[in-house]
């Protein structure tokens, strides 16, 4: 063999080939990881355009769609009032269902035929089912050729764009199982309302129907999502719904801090849900000064009694001033009184921070004045009148009335808190009823304006339900309410024992 033909073999002696003159097949997990994203991507491009499907669902046109989406849940869009919002699963895949428009002959034929009402439900419940089964068809062939259409554009292999497109129908189904699993019937019992649909709680109906006829308020929910015509009028022409004889209604603001604003909300809250009694857990003022009282001069023209707590922005000055004033009741050092049959007992805050002369004692002094209203909570409860509800600014007071009260209001950290004492009592703290005042200015994001509407029961005092109702902050105009019941009061649930000291159920 001669010298040129050894040169070309390899030998001990000659070198090794250099790595970057071979190629390396691509790592199995590299391969598996990209499969991954190129399914991911093209099933979720596949949804946003093949993904949609369009169905009539009574007298409207509308759109079902299938979303990604990080907690799940159903979103209907009744453009322009707002949308509708639902727990309804837990999947990575969100149900949105728009309203496009109320068609004009179904309309009029439902105008012309009213006895056609009767068979509505029914006839939803079937164009829903058929769209939903219609959504499920065409959810599968878009992500299955989005995933391939687009794993052949990147890889150019058909075994790797067949591979992607069963692996994007392998997620689906796994995503809709985790949806069926996790599917919450109930989750209509809580919905949350934006924008002109925030009335919608009006016209769906109160606390008490809610939970003892649940299928009064399917027909009513039903009825709110098809009848669109009926909902333009609900926002400003229809009454809210009328006041439910067992039912009382409490409104729990806070924090106002001398925004103007505050009072027309209040007002408006006042007319709309029918309240019986406003409480007012603080901080109404700023800095306490004499100069700021006229401020409160509206707190007599609300349209309710309004029972008021001192805060930690509220002076002795700004308590003096609203003492005696028509249809306000100043609560402190535990004083009880009795507004629209329920006892309210409740305790300023100790703190006067605006005070720079003065350090603030912490929470040791919110805790001794917590401890006054406890020792009036207990007299009350050994004389055989036990307080209904106990108020504080602060919640560290508010907390010493633990098992001595089954409800106990406070605000001041201008956000909502909802929780249940050790001992039993429901402790809820509210946000800021005047957006933080004129703090709203000073964050990159306006703080909301947040109350509660709380219903009772008349003969027990016992809470049924909340709404919470949330307005855009400074500037913005989204608003939004959403309504909650107590785990006891949802339909099937076994009643959760009283703590000590709530009100027997014989009348008072």
């Amino acid at each position: 063999m001669d010298g040129s033909a050894r040169s070309r073999t390899p030998t001990a002696d000659s070198p090794a080939p250099l790595m970057a003159d071979v190629v390396q097949p691509p790592r199995p997990l590299a391969r598996t990881l990209g499969l991954i994203a190129v399914t991911v991507l093209g099933a979720w491009l596949g949804l946003l355009v093949l993904g949609t499907a369009r169905t009539p669902v009574g007298p409207m046109d509308t759109s079902m769609a299938l979303r990604p989406s990080l907690t799940g849940g159903t979103r209907i869009d009744v453009a322009p009032l707002g949308d509708l919002e639902l727990h309804s699963h837990y999947a990575p895949l969100r149900l949105d269902v728009d309203v496009d428009r109320l068609d004009p002959v179904r309309s009029q034929e439902l105008v012309d035929h009213p006895e056609r009402f009767a068979g509505l439900e029914a006839e939803v419940t079937h164009d829903v089912t058929r769209g939903a089964i219609g959504l499920a068809l065409r959810s599968c062939a878009a992500v299955t050729c989005g995933a391939a259409a687009l794993s052949l554009a990147v890889h150019r292999r058909p075994r790797r764009a067949l591979a992607a497109g069963g692996l994007a129908l392998t997620l689906l189904t796994a995503s809709a199982a985790t949806a069926y699993a996790t599917w919450n019937p109930k989750s209509v019992l809580e919905p949350k309302f934006s924008g002109l649909l925030s009335s919608a709680p009006s016209v769906v109906g109160n606390a008490r129907s809610i939970v003892s006829e649940f299928h009064v308020y399917q027909e009513e929910l039903a009825r709110l999502v098809t009848n669109v015509t009926k909902l333009y009028d609900a926002a400003s022409t229809l009454p809210v719904y009328q006041p439910d004889p067992t039912t009382l209604r409490v409104l729990h603001v806070s924090d106002i801090h001398l925004n103007p604003a505050g009072w027309r909300i209040i007002a408006s809250l006042v007319a709309q849900y029918r309240i019986d009694v406003i409480i007012d857990t603080g901080d109404t003022m700023d800095h306490g000064s004499a100069a700021e009282n006229r401020f409160l001069d509206p707190v007599s023209t609300l349209g309710a009694p309004y029972v008021w707590v001192r805060g930690n922005h509220d002076s002795r000055t700004t308590q003096k001033y609203l003492t005696g004033r028509k249809h306000v009741t100043v609560l402190d050092n535990g004083r009880v009184t009795q507004v629209a049959g329920v006892r309210i007992a409740g305790v300023g805050d100790p703190q006067f921070t605006p005070d720079r002369s003065v350090v603030a004692a912490g929470d040791p002094a919110e805790r001794t004045a917590g401890g006054r209203l406890a020792d009036a909570l207990r007299t009350q409860r050994l004389a055989g009148t036990p307080v209904d509800i106990a108020l504080a600014h602060n919640p560290v007071a508010a907390t010493e009335a633990d098992g001595l009260v089954p409800l106990a209001l406070a605000g001041h950290l201008h956000h909502r808190e909802r929780l249940t004492l050790p001992q039993g009592t429901r402790l809820m703290v509210e946000g800021s009823t005047g957006g933080g005042g004129l703090r709203a200015v000073q964050n990159t994001r306006p703080a909301p304006v947040q109350a509660s509407v709380l219903y009772l029961d008349r003969r027990t005092k016992r809470l049924q339900a909340w709404d919470e109702i949330t307005l855009g902050g400074l500037g913005l105009s989204r608003a939004e309410v959403s309504r909650h019941l107590p785990h006891e009061n949802r339909p099937g649930a076994t009643p959760a024992p009283r703590p000590a000291g709530t009100p027997s159920d014989h009348p008072r």
